[in-house]
Formats: structure tokens, sequence, C-alpha cells
């Protein structure tokens, strides 16, 4: 006969199941006063999903929304830099971790604020015997701490940005239950197309969650010069992701890598350009899908 947790005699006092109601109540007190939290994932890597992720942060800042970034990806945090941060020591008060905030006021948690310099990796110190086990337990706990400890106070908007593939995403349903909105993030090529449908199958199917749709990013060649769109990519062009809808098609503009090294989102630094203008397109889109709830 199997019994749980609680019924087990002698736990030696520790109440792991106390533990854990209580990790998971702060995790709800924490969320609540986030109105709408916005899975950004892909599964392919190289899409510009962090890029995309910043660049719809500003723009829905720049459209008057509270915005919170967290960078999910434990291993290859990128937003700090993005986002002009890197460096950045972080405080501690009675309300929590107190996350670096940019100048136009986008709060953002990410594991670099932890790293000693840019050449630091991610190392996790245990047994290495069956290391495959623990270390994605660890994984979720670090998720969870940046969930739970961060003061992200009250906010419209949270994006939660992904690292490539489905397995995280699984771990952050597990945390927070039905995110209010999933985009998917995408290039126009073939090959991208593929793995992206098998996630969308992956949170459809699988998880039985909706998404929102895909963002198709490096859609064109925007020609800062010449004030022109031409094709990035040789082909067919990709219109199809299934039957889940395209929220908005962003082209490339070299200046937006430019931005990234710099600190400044593309939205922010070049406000008057198209692909920016395709951001904030983006962010209006998003607004209509997935609006906070009128306080």
């Amino acid at each position: 006969m199997t019994k749980t947790y609680k019924e087990i005699q002698g736990d030696g006092g520790s109440d792991v199941a106390g533990q854990i109601a209580g990790l998971q109540g702060r995790l709800r007190d924490r969320m609540a006063a986030v109105k709408c939290k916005i899975a950004v994932m892909s599964g392919k890597g190289g899409v510009g999903k962090s890029t995309v992720t910043a660049n719809l942060a500003a723009a829905l800042a720049a459209r008057g929304a509270a915005v919170g970034v967290l960078d999910a990806d434990v291993y290859g945090p990128s937003l700090a830099q993005m986002f002009g941060l890197r460096g950045r020591q972080l405080t501690y008060d009675s309300q929590g971790v107190q996350p670096p905030v940019t100048a136009s006021g986008i709060k953002v948690m990410s594991m670099d604020f932890f790293l000693a310099d840019g050449k630091t990796p991610v190392v996790w110190d245990g047994p290495q015997q069956e290391a495959f086990a623990w270390k994605g337990m660890l994984e979720m706990h670090t998720l969870r701490e940046f969930l739970t400890d961060t003061d992200w106070g009250e906010l419209d908007y949270l994006l939660i940005d992904l690292p490539p593939g489905t397995s995280q995403f699984a771990t952050l349903t597990d945390l927070l239950g039905k995110p209010d909105g999933t985009v998917v993030i995408s290039i126009p090529t073939a090959v991208s197309r593929l793995v992206v449908q098998r996630s969308i199958s992956m949170i459809t199917e699988v998880l039985k969650l909706p998404v929102l749709g895909v963002v198709e990013n490096m859609s064109a060649y925007y020609c800062g010069g010449c004030d022109s769109e031409r094709p990035l990519f040789n082909g067919p062009e990709i219109t199809d992701y299934g039957g889940t809808p395209v929220l908005g098609r962003i082209p490339f503009d070299p200046r937006m890598a430019e931005a990234s090294d710099a600190g400044t989102p593309f939205v922010e630094s070049h406000a008057l350009e198209p692909p920016a203008a395709a951001f904030l397109t983006l962010a209006t889109e998003l607004k209509t899908r997935v609006s906070p709830a009128p306080a």
C-alpha cells in the first residue's frame, strides 16, 4: 500500500510538504500583483528570441505598461547586457530582492547579476553521479527563486524569456500553472518552421495550453540607407505555422545587434525606424489579445 509523504513517520521534523506548500504560497502571493505573465519561447536556437523579448518589453513600456522581464536562460543569460544593466549590484530589503531597473522603468532579473564577470560560467556544485537528475531540480529551484524572491511589484506584463527547447517551458508551467499567454519566436526558414511547429504541438497537444501566436523575426532585411526591405533568406515565403496566427513580422536591421551590444533596445535608440514600428505594432497586438484587467 502506497503512502503519501505526510503519512510517513519519522521525517526528522523536516516537514518537506509544509516547506513546499509555503514556497508555493509565497509564489502565488508574489505573482498576484502581476496581471499578465507571458512566456516567450522557441524550439529553435538562433532566432533572436532574447532580442525580440527585450524590444517587445521596451515597446510595451513605450505604450504605458509596467513591465518586468525574467531571463530564464540560466546558462546563457543575455538580457542584462541588452538592457545595459550588466554589473549592477542587487540590493535586498524587507520586500525581497530589488531587481535592476532600466531608464524606461523595465525591471529585469537574470542569472547574469550573480556572476563575477563575463567569463564566469554557471557551474552547479554537487556530486557528479547522476548529475542529470539533481541539476534539473536546481534549475527549477533557481527559476522559482527568481519569480518568488524578486520584488516585482505591480506589473502589467512579466515577460519570461525561456531558453531554446520546451523543457524549461514545462518547468515554468509546473511552477506557475497556465501562463496568460505564450509567444513563439521563429524565422522564415523551413527548418525553423519545422522545429517551431513541433514546439507548438508540445504546448498545445501535450501540455494542453494555448499559444497566442508566432512572431516571425528577421522576416526581411531592412536597408536603413535606402529605406527599403529586401528578402533576407532565399526560398519560398513561410506563411503558415500549422494554423497558429502570426502576431507580427520583424525585419532585420544590423543596427539592432549594435543596439543590443550597446545595452539599449532598438525600440528606444531608433524609435522612428520601421523595425521599431514593427515592435510597437506587435506590442499593440499583444495588448489586444492579453490585456491587463483594469484596477
